[in-house]
């Protein structure tokens, strides 16, 4: 294959046992109305009917969508899994897209009108629907733009000012991005540390390096759905009350990344050690922040419940 015969965008699906769901992320694919595209489907050690739908679906497709799997086909993670896809990507735009989630037809397309409206852009994010009525058609799906004022483009650093997981701004969600592949390449690619139950800040440690480095376009355009499951990492961490020790592993890897980098963005500094506070010096946040709020809302309770004067 020619270099003016490579696709403009590789869309990566890293999966892991998700039969029940890999078809409709594929089909979602299929179905864009952007055409220039190839698709890795990157197996990280699937033991179920997984494998074979990739495998069926590259046979398929020989020329558009491709089967990988790690050596002596190994469980590596999330991160890992993209890395591979990155690797052996050939488009100079990568799209993320999650084995369970699912795209509009025309998200290709709007997000690689962006990059060729402005050249300096190196990664797109639009809004998500927290897809909810999948499973239960009785239930609501939530649109979540991200935190800031959309349709903008947002300088090294910016972002992190505004959006989670330093500041109460909502986030992109994986499936909602289109970055360059130098881009990611810049920053050092996916962390692989972030696995297991770690895994649930893989995409903010992506995004962090991103978000401090290149310049981010943020669309008000959702052409992604982000299935709602209860079996997710974000729901079993959660549930097992590990969330507190992954965020503080997530904060502590960023403070070291930032060091080693050398970045001294002030400001994001400054928010990162008010994120440490209660893990690294727990009395002084309960002094400076639980007590007043504590005090706040017994003075609440008792004017409340106090007669009043005539």
């Amino acid at each position: 294959m020619s270099i003016a015969s490579f696709p403009l965008v590789s869309v990566i699906i890293p999966f892991m046992n998700e039969e029940k769901y890999l078809s409709e992320a594929i089909e979602s694919v299929l179905q864009q109305d952007f055409t220039d595209w190839e698709l890795l489907l990157v197996d990280d050690g699937s033991t179920n009917g997984s494998t074979l739908i990739a495998k069926d679906y590259a046979a398929k497709y020989p020329d558009k969508i491709f089967y990988i799997e790690h050596e002596g086909h190994i469980n590596k993670g999330a991160t890992v899994s993209r890395n591979l896809g990155v690797e052996k990507s050939k488009g100079a735009l990568i799209a993320l897209l999650d084995a369970d989630d699912t795209w509009l037809p025309q998200k290709l397309s709007i997000q690689t009108a962006v990059f060729k409206s402005d050249p300096s852009i190196e990664m797109v994010a639009e809004a998500s629907l927290y897809w909810f009525s999948w499973c239960d058609p009785s239930k609501e799906d939530i649109l979540i733009p991200v935190g800031v004022q959309p349709d903008k483009v947002y300088g090294p650093g910016q972002l992190m000012l505004n959006l989670y997981p330093l500041e109460k701004g909502d986030a992109p969600c994986p499936s909602a991005l289109l970055v360059k592949k130098s881009a990611i390449l810049k920053v050092g690619g996916f962390e692989e540390s972030f696995i297991k139950q770690y895994q649930l800040y893989e995409d903010q440690a992506f995004l962090c390096k991103i978000y401090l480095n290149c310049t981010v376009y943020i669309s008000s355009a959702c052409n992604n759905l982000y299935r709602q499951r209860p079996d997710s990492t974000v729901y079993w961490v959660k549930e097992k009350g590990h969330y507190h020790v992954v965020r503080k592993y997530f904060l502590e890897w960023l403070q070291a990344y930032m060091k080693k980098q050398g970045l001294q963005n002030k400001e994001v500094l400054k928010l990162l050690k008010r994120a440490l506070l209660p893990y690294h010096h727990p009395l002084v946040y309960r002094i400076t922040h639980i007590l007043p709020q504590a005090v706040v809302q017994y003075s609440k309770r008792l004017l409340a419940t106090s007669p009043s004067k005539v």
